[in-house]
């Protein structure tokens, strides 16, 4: 984690460099009251987040109907992203879907652990718990919109229910129904673009007029993101213009060779064609990838399987199911997060927004990996008391 963060500022740094930035200051601070917050969670035994649980899963229902409900709470951010995504808190803005992911986390590793799954009655009761749980921040949060932090919930509950043991049906259900949702996105896709095609792309692009007659919960900017990944050229007949920002990514990747340039000395960043918006965030890693190279790039991804190996070890002794639960739960969170995100970086997957665990600029975001992790470490610090 320590080695994680100060990769994190040095690279905030060389991304900001030109526009003399002052994110990684910011950043650091955010490490240390991350730091902090971690000890102090970790130095809590696990087992005391049960017995208030139900609290700080409706405390962290509060904010996510806030921001929709309180007009200007978003303050700037809201303003300049168009979305309901934060609350402004004067010099930082606070991201309640970040504190969403541990209520789901806590909550689902609290039904799993109380109830019974060894009958197909006990199993559709705890499912249906766990539906409603999960489901209803999971909603808020698309409603600001904010899909990148819808996805990365259900993985995480989907590993919390493999490793208590739920019968193989319910799993082969669910991936029948993976495959009928990506149907339904796939043809909602195809509508789109016959829609364009029928109305002019240049009209179209991001203006929100499909998604007004679409029953698909999607926005025009998400079926763009999804066509980009496709074919850039699907959405944009004249150049890659939507596909701007994977195409620098390619490029800064592609460019740093295997060693590298050197620490500042990427141009991609630095010259602005990767955008500033996001080179310091969800686009860290292709800033990483130009000056360091392929060898850093592997020594980084290394950092990372480091860290799921320690929480999978962690949960592997853990004393109790609910110990479990956590560090998986955890563990798999990280890991799309990971994963997606580094994805996305190089072409893999669609650009979806989502950030990389203490690399990506962001205090609430750098916060819940802290406490995620802090949880981690206190399945491994009270593995041994049997009180």
């Amino acid at each position: 984690m320590l080695a994680l963060c100060t990769i994190s500022i040095f690279f905030i740094y060389s991304a900001q460099l030109e526009r003399l930035g002052t994110d990684w200051q910011k950043q650091i601070l955010f490490i240390v009251v991350g730091a902090g917050l971690y000890t102090a969670i970790s130095l809590v035994d696990y087992r005391f987040w049960m017995t208030i649980v139900h609290w700080i899963y409706l405390a962290a229902l509060v904010p996510l109907i806030l921001v929709k409900i309180v007009p200007g709470i978003g303050g700037a951010a809201a303003v300049k992203w168009g979305a309901d995504r934060w609350i402004d808190l004067g010099p930082i803005s606070f991201q309640p879907s970040e504190t969403a992911k541990i209520a789901v986390l806590l909550m689902t590793a609290s039904i799993l652990t109380r109830a019974r799954v060894g009958t197909i009655t006990a199993s559709l009761g705890t499912l249906g718990k766990l539906a409603l749980a999960a489901g209803i921040p999971i909603f808020l949060v698309m409603l600001q919109p904010d899909l990148k932090s819808a996805i990365v919930i259900p993985p995480m509950v989907f590993s919390m229910l493999y490793v208590s043991k739920l019968s193989l049906r319910f799993f082969a259900a669910a991936f029948g129904a993976f495959v009928l949702i990506v149907g339904v996105v796939a043809f909602d896709s195809v509508s789109y673009v016959r829609y364009m095609e029928n109305n002019g792309y240049e009209f179209l692009r991001d203006k929100g007029k499909y998604e007004q007659t679409s029953i698909i919960p999607l926005h025009d900017y998400q079926r763009n993101r999804i066509l980009t990944f496709v074919d850039p050229a699907i959405i944009d007949p004249k150049g890659t213009k939507d596909a701007y920002n994977l195409n620098q990514s390619l490029i800064s990747v592609g460019s740093g060779g295997l060693t590298g340039k050197g620490w500042t000395q990427g141009m991609q960043a630095r010259l602005g064609y990767l955008p500033p918006g996001v080179s310091h965030n969800d686009f860290i890693f292709p800033v990483i990838a130009e000056e360091i190279g392929f060898l850093g790039s592997l020594t980084l991804i290394g950092l990372f399987g480091l860290l799921l190996f320690n929480s999978i070890r962690i949960a592997s002794l853990a004393r109790d199911r609910l110990g479990v639960l956590i560090a998986i739960g955890v563990t798999l969170l990280f890991a799309v997060h990971i994963f997606v995100n580094i994805a996305m970086c190089i072409g893999l997957m669609p650009i979806t927004g989502i950030p990389l665990p203490f690399i990506s600029y962001g205090g609430t975001f750098l916060l819940s990996c802290c406490l995620l992790q802090g949880l981690v470490q206190s399945v491994y610090r009270f593995r041994k008391d049997r009180s």
